[in-house]
C-alpha cells in the first residue's frame, strides 16, 4: 500500500499516537516504520502477539522496560575495535540487565498465563551477566570510573589524592600569612586549568612570584599559581596524565568484552526493541478501547459498533457488513451526514488490522486481509497540474482501475460529482459496474438518484445510507443498511420557511420517475423506523429480562448466604453440646472417682448402670447436614465396627445397638446415640472367639496390671490430652502412685499443656520432670494422691 493511501487515510496520525506509548526509542523506530501486510498467516501472528500483551496488560499491569537505551552504535563501534565512552559502557550493562530481569518477567507470566509468542521472543534473550559485573564493578551509575577498577588506579588516585593535600597545605599556610592577607582579594583557594592558585590582587603581582593562569572580567584579580607550589602542581599534572592513560586502558578492555559479545547484544536490541513494540500496539488498543478482530482471506468484513478512533467526544458507532450476499454498497445521503467519515472507518480499521493493532470496534468483528486497498477520499484539486475536482478524481479513479485484483477493497467518495449531473450519474454507473464485474469489494458514496435505482437492480449491490432527522434537520451519523437515502431537500425548505407555493412548484418540475423513487425510500424509511421501534420494544423486554435475571440470582445468592449462616450457627450450636456433653461426662467420671475412693474397688453393679446411663443422656444428637454415601439408608453395623458419622465427619467404633435404628458410638471419650442411617462402615469387627468375649467381660482390680508409662511423642496436643486423661484414671483405678508421661523435648508446646492440665487435676499429688536415667525434659514423673 502507498504512502499516499496511508495518509488519505490519516494512518500515519494512528502510527504517531501508538509510537507515543513505547517505552524506549527502539521500539519507537518500529512503531514508526509499521506499515500493513497482505499476508494472512502474517496479519495474525502480529495480532496474535498484540492480544498476548494486552493479556500481560491486563493480569500485571505492564511490564518492566526501564533501563534499555538504544545501545546499537555503541556496540558497533566496539565490535570494529573502537574504545566506547564510560556512559555508553553503562548503557550497555543497563540494557543488558533490563533485558534478564524483562525476560525472566515474561516468562514466569508465561508460567501462569500461557503467552506463547512473547515468550518465545524473551527466551531468546541472551544473558549476560558476566559482562555487566565487568562494566558495573569498573564504572559508578553516574558514568565515573572506580578506584577498584584495577589496582594501578586506585594507587594513583592515592598518589594524586596525597598530592593535592600537600598543595592546598602549602598554600592554606600563605593564605593565613599575615603578610599575604592585604595582597589577596580573597582568601580562598581555586582552580585554573587543572593547577592550585590564589586570587592576587593587581597591584601585588610583582609581590608573589608564580605563573599568572587567568584574571577576573575586571581585571583586578590575577590567579597566580606561586612558585611554591608549581613542582607539587607539576606532579599532580603527572599523576592526572597517568590517571587518564590508565582509564583508557580500562575502557579498552571494557570495550574488548562488549565487541566480543557483540552479537549477543545486537541481537538483544532487537528483541527488546520488538517487545516494547508489541507492547506499545496493546497499550494504545488499551486506549481507544480497541477489540481483537477476526481475520479472514475470503473478502468478507463485519464491523460491529465501530468507531474511527481519531474522533474525540461522542461518537456514533456504525455496523456494516460486506462479502457475502453484496460486493459492492452505494451509500447515499445528505452532507456532513458521515458518508465520508463511514469510508474512512472502514478503510482504515483494515489498514490498522493488517498492521496487527486491535480495532475500536465490538468483540467478534471481523475483517478481511486485502493484497491492497484503494480509495478516492476528498477533494484532490491540484492548481500545480491545472486540474479541477472532477479531473483529479477521474485521474485516480483511473489509476485504481488500472491496479485493483479481484482481492482489493476500492473505496470511493462522491463518485462522478464535479460534472455535468447526468453524465456523471452515467460516467458513475459505469465505473461501479465495471469494478463490481471485477469482484473486487467496492463501497462508494454519492448524491444521484440513478445509483440508489442501479443499486436496486444489480445482484450483488446494495443500497445504503446515512439517517438525516428532518424534524431536527441535521444528521444522526447512523448507517442504515438495504435503505438508500433521500435527498430531503423539500422537507427542509418547507421547515426552513419556503413558502408552500413555491414548494408545490417544484415538485411538479420533478419527473415522476423521481417521485417514485422518493415515495418508495419514503415507505422503505417507515417500515425501517416502525421496525426500530419494534426492536427498541424487544430490546427494553429484554433488559427488563435481565435484569429480573439478575434479581433472581441476586434473591439465590442471598438464599445460599442465609442457609450458610444458618448451617454455621448449628454447628456452633453443636459444638456447644457437644462441650455441654464432655463437661457432663467429666461429671459423671468424677462421680464415679468419688465412689472409687468412698467404697473402694467394690462399686455396686446398679450404681454403674446407673453412671453408664447417666453418661449416654449426655451425648446431644446434633444437626445433621446431609446424609452419607449409604444415601440415608439404614446400613447393618455390628459392636466393634469401625464408622464414620456423616453428620460430624468424625470416625468412631460402635460399642453397641440401641435400636433397630440407632447404635451407641465410642467418639474419643465420649459416647453418643447415633441413628445408623448417618453412619458409613469403616471397617467391621472381626470375630471374637469365645475366650476373648469371656476376657472382655471380666473386671480389672486393683492389683491387675497396669501400664506405669505413657508415649505421646508425635501426637497434638488436644490428642494427647484425651491420652493423659484416661492414663490417669486407669492408674488412680489401680492404686498406682507414680506415672510417668513422655512428651519429648521439641518446642515445649506438648509438655507445657501437658504439665498445666497436671496442675489443675485433683488426682495428682505434684509433678516434676525426669532426672538423669528417667529421660530428663522429655519425661515428666508424676505423683498421684
Amino acid at each position: 500500500m502507498n504512502e499516499k493511501l496511508l495518509h488519505m487515510l490519516e494512518f500515519d496520525k494512528i502510527i504517531r499516537k501508538c509510537a507515543a506509548f513505547a517505552a524506549t526509542s527502539l521500539g519507537k523506530e518500529l512503531v514508526t516504520a509499521l506499515v500493513p501486510s497482505p499476508d494472512l498467516q502474517e496479519v495474525k501472528r502480529r495480532l496474535t502477539e498484540t492480544d498476548e500483551a494486552s493479556q500481560v496488560i491486563r493480569l500485571k499491569g505492564g511490564a518492566p522496560f526501564g533501563g534499555i537505551r538504544d545501545i546499537r552504535a555503541a556496540v558497533k563501534r566496539a565490535a570494529k575495535g573502537g574504545v566506547i565512552s564510560p556512559h555508553d559502557l553503562l548503557d550497555i550493562a543497563n540494557t543488558a540487565a533490563a533485558g534478564r530481569k524483562l525476560k525472566r518477567f515474561l516468562l514466569s507470566v508465561h508460567d501462569d498465563k500461557p503467552i506463547r509468542s512473547i515468550a518465545a521472543l524473551a527466551a531468546q534473550l541472551a544473558e549476560l551477566k558476566p559482562l555487566e559485573a565487568s562494566i558495573q564493578s569498573c564504572i559508578d551509575d553516574s558514568g565515573q570510573i572506580l578506584d577498584s577498577a584495577s589496582a594501578e588506579l586506585a594507587h594513583i588516585r592515592s598518589d594524586i589524592r596525597a598530592g593535592e593535600a600537600r598543595v592546598r597545605e602549602k598554600l592554606e599556610q600563605m593564605v593565613r600569612s599575615h603578610s599575604l592577607q592585604k595582597m589577596l582579594q580573597e582568601q580562598l583557594i581555586t582552580i585554573r586549568n587543572d593547577r592550585y592558585v590564589i586570587p592576587v590582587k593587581q597591584e601585588y603581582r610583582g609581590q608573589i612570584g608564580g605563573i599568572v593562569h587567568d584574571q577576573s572580567a575586571s581585571g583586578a584579580t590575577l590567579f597566580i599559581e606561586p612558585e611554591a607550589v608549581v613542582a607539587l602542581n607539576n606532579k599532580l599534572r603527572e599523576l592526572t596524565l597517568r590517571e587518564q592513560k590508565e582509564i583508557e586502558k580500562i575502557l579498552a578492555a571494557l570495550s574488548a568484552k562488549v565487541g566480543e559479545e557483540s552479537d549477543s547484544l545486537l541481537a538483544n536490541a532487537d528483541l527488546l526493541a520488538r517487545l516494547d513494540f508489541i507492547f506499545a500496539k496493546a497499550e494504545y488498543a488499551r486506549a481507544i478501547q480497541a477489540t481483537l478482530p477476526v481475520m479472514n482471506d475470503r473478502g468478507f468484513f463485519k464491523l460491529k459498533k465501530s468507531r474511527h478512533p481519531l474522533i474525540t467526544g461522542e461518537v456514533v458507532p456504525i455496523d456494516v457488513e460486506l462479502g457475502n450476499a453484496a460486493y459492492s454498497m452505494i451509500i447515499t445521503g445528505p452532507n456532513t451526514g458521515g458518508k465520508t467519515v463511514t469510508l474512512k472507518t472502514v478503510g482504515l480499521l483494515h489498514v490498522m488490522a493488517m498492521a496487527g493493532m486491535f480495532i475500536p470496534a465490538e468483540d467478534g468483528s471481523q475483517l478481511c486481509v486485502f493484497d491492497a486497498i484503494f480509495a478516492d477520499i476528498g477533494d484532490e484539486q491540484s492548481i500545480e497540474q491545472n486540474l479541477s475536482t472532477f479531473s483529479s478524481h477521474l485521474t485516480n479513479i483511473i489509476s485504481i482501475l488500472r491496479e485493483m485484483t479481484p482481492k482489493s477493497l476500492v473505496l470511493l467518495d462522491e463518485v462522478g460529482a464535479g460534472t455535468d449531473p447526468a453524465e456523471g450519474s452515467a460516467l458513475a454507473i459505469a465505473i461501479l459496474e465495471h469494478i463490481h464485474a471485477t469482484g473486487c469489494r467496492l463501497i462508494a458514496t454519492t448524491h444521484y438518484s440513478e445509483l440508489k435505482a442501479y443499486a436496486y437492480n444489480r445482484k450483488g449491490v446494495v443500497n445504503a445510507s446515512m439517517e438525516f432527522d428532518v424534524q431536527t434537520l441535521s444528521p444522526t451519523y447512523r448507517l442504515l443498511i438495504g435503505i438508500p437515502g433521500r435527498s430531503n431537500a423539500f422537507a427542509i425548505a418547507e421547515r426552513l420557511g419556503l413558502p408552500k407555493r413555491i414548494i408545490a412548484s417544484a415538485q411538479s418540475q420533478v419527473g415522476e420517475e423521481d417521485q417514485r423513487v422518493d415515495s418508495m425510500i419514503a415507505s422503505l424509511e417507515a417500515n425501517r423506523l416502525g421496525a426500530e421501534a419494534e426492536r427498541q420494544s424487544a430490546e427494553q423486554l429484554r433488559r427488563e429480562l435481565e435484569r429480573m435475571k439478575q434479581e433472581l440470582a441476586e434473591e439465590r445468592r442471598k438464599w445460599e448466604d442465609e442457609r450458610e449462616k444458618r448451617l454455621a450457627k448449628a454447628i456452633r450450636e453443636a459444638d456447644e453440646l457437644v462441650a455441654k456433653a464432655k463437661r457432663e461426662a467429666a461429671a459423671v467420671i468424677a462421680d464415679l472417682r468419688r465412689m472409687a475412693l468412698e467404697e473402694g474397688a467394690s462399686i455396686k453393679e446398679h450404681k454403674l448402670i446407673e453412671a453408664k446411663r447417666k453418661l449416654e443422656q449426655a451425648a446431644p444428637e446434633l444437626p445433621r447436614k446431609k446424609p452419607g454415601k449409604n444415601g440415608g439408608k439404614a446400613i447393618r453395623v455390628n459392636p466393634g465396627d469401625e464408622v464414620l458419622v456423616t453428620h460430624l465427619g468424625q470416625k468412631g467404633h460402635v460399642v453397641e445397638l440401641a435400636g433397630p435404628k440407632e447404635a451407641v458410638v465410642q467418639l474419643g471419650i465420649m459416647k453418643m446415640k447415633v441413628d445408623i442411617a448417618d453412619l458409613e462402615l469403616v471397617a467391621e469387627q472381626a470375630p471374637q472367639k469365645q475366650w476373648e468375649r469371656v476376657a472382655a467381660g471380666i473386671k480389672r482390680t486393683r492389683d491387675e496390671h497396669v501400664r506405669t508409662e505413657l508415649d505421646l511423642r508425635g501426637m497434638s496436643l488436644a490428642d494427647a490430652l484425651s491420652e493423659v486423661e484416661k492414663f490417669l484414671d486407669e492408674a488412680f483405678l489401680a492404686n498406682l502412685h507414680t506415672i510417668s508421661i513422655i512428651h519429648g523435648k521439641g518446642t515445649g508446646v506438648l509438655r507445657g499443656g501437658i504439665q498445666e492440665h497436671l496442675r489443675r487435676h485433683k488426682h495428682v499429688k505434684s509433678y516434676r520432670l525426669g532426672n538423669y536415667g528417667e529421660g530428663g525434659a522429655g519425661v515428666t514423673v508424676v505423683d498421684l494422691a
